[in-house]
This record gives C-alpha cells, structure tokens and sequence, in this order.
C-alpha cells in the first residue's frame, strides 16, 4: 500500500507562519564553511600509522587487536576461536572468506576439533536468528574501520545479516587493513563513493566499538550487557 500525505502545505505554511517568516520553497545552497577541521585530523597517516591510532584505541575499548597476513589469518582466527572456548560458530555468506583461505575452518572441520559452524543463509529466515543465539562466536567483516574510535562499520545484506554481530556470546571483526579511515568524517565520504559507484547502499549500516558497554547514573561501566561480552579485531594486511 503506498501513503498518501495529507494538508502537507498547509502543515508547512502554519510552521512557517509560527515563525513568523514566509515558507521557503526554493533550493538552498550548501554553505561554503571557512573552517572545515573535521579534514584535518590524521589527513596525512598512512594505513600503517591508522593502525598504530587503532591498537591505541583498542586497548580503551577492551577489544584484542591481532595483526596477521593473508598467509597467517587461518591460524589467528583458530587461535580466537579456540580462546574463547570453541563453537558454535556464526558466519556470514560472504565470498572473501574462500579468498582469505578460510575455507578450511569455515566449511571444512576445524583442525582437531569439533566445531559446528554456521553460514548465514537467508533463505532459511528466522533459523538464522537462533543459529546466532545459539552461537559461541560471531565472524564479520568491516567494510570501513574508524582509527580515531576503534570503530568497525559493518555493512548488511541478505547474506550478512546483523543479529551475526550481536546475539553470539563473542565476537570476532575481520578488518582489512585497506578499509582504516582517519574517523566518521571520512567514513562518511567512503559510503558517499560506495553508493556512487554501486547504485545502492545497505539497508542498515552498523557503527560497532567494541564489546557492549553500559553505565549507570554514577558511571560504572559493566561491559558486554546487551551483545558480545568479548571482541576481537583481527587487521588483514590485504594490501
């Protein structure tokens, strides 16, 4: 059923007339600010130095960060796993896993153990969501990473979807070292150029610091009360 809106005129030119003001109707020009500081922080740091600002900030947001290469990335990811105490793991559909050579973990057996992972498959509905529920460990991937905040921005779609990232009892962010960005300044231009150049954009884009936290009126933080108690960021040097 498509909305059909109502008195719209009348509603605006009454918000306006309280305003005491005529209703504008035309275009306005986006101001051409002097100042623009929100470009200037880490404008000239190479990924190396993102990732240096990255494990700083890590260490604020109780998230391990693991640095590893393509070659190495299966023997991290099985070492976080296997930290956390094993399965059930939840994993989206997502072709970069087979480029990543995490086949062996992910639709194979896991070396030595008996590990029940599961592929996110929208075809089967709300059973994806109790497979997440039920899960030990979460696997993601970030599409862009904030340096400044230690953020991971994860990007859902009908193989990737977002209760992976937040209903298992731990979490682990794949980030390609190619996707660190200075802060939400240059996310924000990033997702401008992903929409530009593919035609569409996610129908939710999550911003993820860490484990969950949460504080009372008097500030204690008690983290990992509403989503994973623990998070691990694993940065691929994909370059």
């Amino acid at each position: 059923m498509i909305g059909t809106i109502q008195n719209r005129d009348k509603f605006l030119n009454q918000i306006a007339g309280r305003l005491n003001r005529q209703r504008i109707s035309s275009p306005i020009a986006r101001p051409n600010w002097k100042y623009q500081p929100q470009h200037e922080v880490l404008k000239d740091a190479t990924q190396d130095e993102l990732l240096d600002v990255l494990k700083e900030h890590c260490n604020k947001i109780h998230t391990k960060i693991f640095t590893t290469d393509l070659k190495g990335l299966p023997a991290v990811v099985n070492d976080v796993v296997l930290d956390y105490g094993g399965g059930p793991v939840v994993t989206w559909k997502d072709e970069r896993f087979s480029q990543w050579r995490l086949d062996s973990l992910l639709k194979t057996e896991w070396p030595g153990q008996d590990i029940d992972v599961f592929e996110w498959d929208y075809t089967l509905g709300d059973e994806n969501i109790r497979k997440a529920e039920n899960a030990n460990v979460g696997i993601t991937i970030s599409e862009i990473t904030l340096a400044e905040s230690g953020t991971v921005v994860l990007f859902s779609d009908k193989d990737k979807g977002r209760t992976v990232s937040f209903l298992p009892a731990t979490s682990i962010m794949l980030i390609p070292i190619s996707s660190l960005v200075p802060r939400m300044t240059q996310a924000a231009v990033k997702m401008r150029e992903i929409y530009q150049q593919t035609g569409h954009v996610a129908s939710c884009i999550n911003f993820i610091t860490g484990p969950s936290n949460s504080a009372d009126i008097e500030l204690n933080l008690v983290v990992g009360v509403h989503g994973p108690v623990k998070v691990t960021y694993i940065v691929i040097n994909d370059l």
